[in-house]
């Protein structure tokens, strides 16, 4: 792969390239994606999907949408470093191509602002909660009826496929969806193959998968456009990362690391004490103990070893890539940055404290546990409605049904996979709130 490809402004429908050095600065195509995920409809759904503690009204516990603008934030500084070194490195990507180091910032902070915009109510349990409706709930009947590959992708219903979708699928007047540039597109798969084969290999790229059956052909589109490796065969689709796709996955992996472990402090699940020992092995090198102790809040103390170690975790994060950059421009790093970053051991102690103290605290099992209910109850009632009306067999029950969707929801689609698709996507992209107020709605429940 080489970075003039990597960094493509192009965009769905464009019959040519996006020059560079054509662009006017003080709009850049980059920074354009950006401005177009922030003033989008899924994005600004994600105010009302908790990133921890699903349902949750706490202060102190971020939502969906502020994971984001965080992790974008951590992005920008991530590109911006290794565009710096990048363009020293190859200096005629500047004098000939016109691009700036804060170009890498700007993709990857557009492409890690819109990283969880796929993903349905409810946090990860939602994912699952959609892929049980098929694999062992009452949407089995429909097994058999699509292909391998159309099946895979609904028993292992993935945000990131749907993301994919969310910023790419077209609709009667709207081409292209939000139509982002192909470098943003890239720096977002960080999972560049269809659902099958299952992880074929322990590539990280193989991890999950990044696209449904029906946006696979624009997929593979956006790919060729930038010369991104192929590394499938037989018919089967898949390629090496786009390498700033390992930094927006670096970016999200700080991001919870730290603030989801900040969020189970103020929230009392994980005591001061015990979280100090656990930071300061992060922040040792960079700490003014006088400034510290100048603290008397705990919320104070944490937020500025917080701010410190995530700084850390960046500056490691960028002595990997720049180290790895030929072979990850080869298709040849087949590890996240974290997993080789010097402070992996620690990362792992935090990740496992959180896991034991809040993603298992008997809140999120419980909201999950509703959360459950709620959007498998929705998929059959809309699912059962949406087929019948296709097979001329809708009841007054299922007409009603469908008028609970919203317009732009109202599409015809001819195949079973589609319309199965459709629906998940519809649930997907409901707040928890509204999630739970079609619950409510469709069994009656008052409260």
């Amino acid at each position: 792969m080489n970075w003039e490809q990597l960094l493509s402004l192009r965009r769905q429908g464009d019959k040519g390239k996006r020059l560079r050095v054509e662009q006017d600065d003080t709009r850049l195509g980059f920074e354009v994606d950006y401005d177009r995920i922030v003033f989008s409809a899924p994005f600004r759904s994600l105010q009302d999907k908790t990133q921890v503690i699903p349902l949750s009204k706490t202060d102190f516990v971020h939502t969906r949408l502020t994971h984001s603008l965080e992790v974008s934030v951590v992005g920008r500084s991530l590109g911006r470093l290794v565009g710096k070194k990048i363009i020293e490195k190859y200096p005629h990507l500047k004098e000939v191509h016109g691009f700036h180091m804060n170009d890498f910032g700007a993709i990857v902070a557009a492409a890690s602002l819109a990283h969880d915009i796929g993903n349905p109510p409810f946090g990860h349990s939602g994912e699952k909660a959609i892929g049980e409706y098929f694999s062992i709930g009452n949407g089995q009947k429909y097994k058999g009826q699509v292909s391998d590959k159309e099946w895979q992708d609904l028993i292992d219903f993935e945000g990131n496929a749907n993301g994919f979708s969310v910023l790419t699928a077209s609709r009667p007047g709207i081409e292209g969806g939000l139509r982002i540039s192909y470098a943003t597109l890239g720096a977002f798969m960080k999972y560049p193959k269809e659902s099958l084969p299952k992880k074929p290999t322990r590539n990280i790229a193989d991890k999950k998968y990044g696209f449904f059956q029906t946006d696979k052909k624009f997929f593979e589109e956006v790919a060729a456009d930038m010369g991104m490796i192929p590394n499938k065969s037989e018919g089967d689709i898949g390629f090496e990362r786009h390498p700033l796709a390992y930094l927006v996955e670096a970016a999200d992996d700080i991001c919870y690391t730290i603030i989801d472990f900040e969020d189970g402090i103020n929230l009392g699940l994980v005591s001061e004490d015990f979280a100090l020992e656990y930071l300061i092995k992060l922040v040792k090198d960079s700490i003014d103990t006088s400034k510290y102790k100048t603290l008397t809040t705990k919320e104070d103390r944490i937020s500025y070893l917080r701010a410190l170690a995530i700084g850390s975790l960046i500056n490691d994060a960028v002595s990997v890539f720049v180290a790895n950059e030929e072979a990850i421009l080869n298709g040849k790093f087949p590890h996240s940055l974290t997993d080789k970053s010097k402070y992996k051991v620690q990362m792992d102690d935090i990740i496992s404290i959180s896991v034991n103290n809040i993603y298992q605290s008997r809140e999120v099992i419980e909201k999950e546990i509703v959360g459950y209910q709620i959007i498998q109850t929705l998929l059959d009632k809309f699912i059962t409605a949406y087929n019948n009306k296709y097979d001329g067999n809708e009841s007054n029950y299922d007409s009603l049904i469908l008028k609970l969707l919203p317009e732009k929801h109202h599409l015809e689609k001819e195949t079973l996979y589609e319309r199965l698709l459709h629906i998940c996507h519809f649930i997907s992209m409901l707040t928890d709130g509204n999630a739970l107020l079609f619950y409510k709605t469709i069994t009656a429940v008052k409260n």
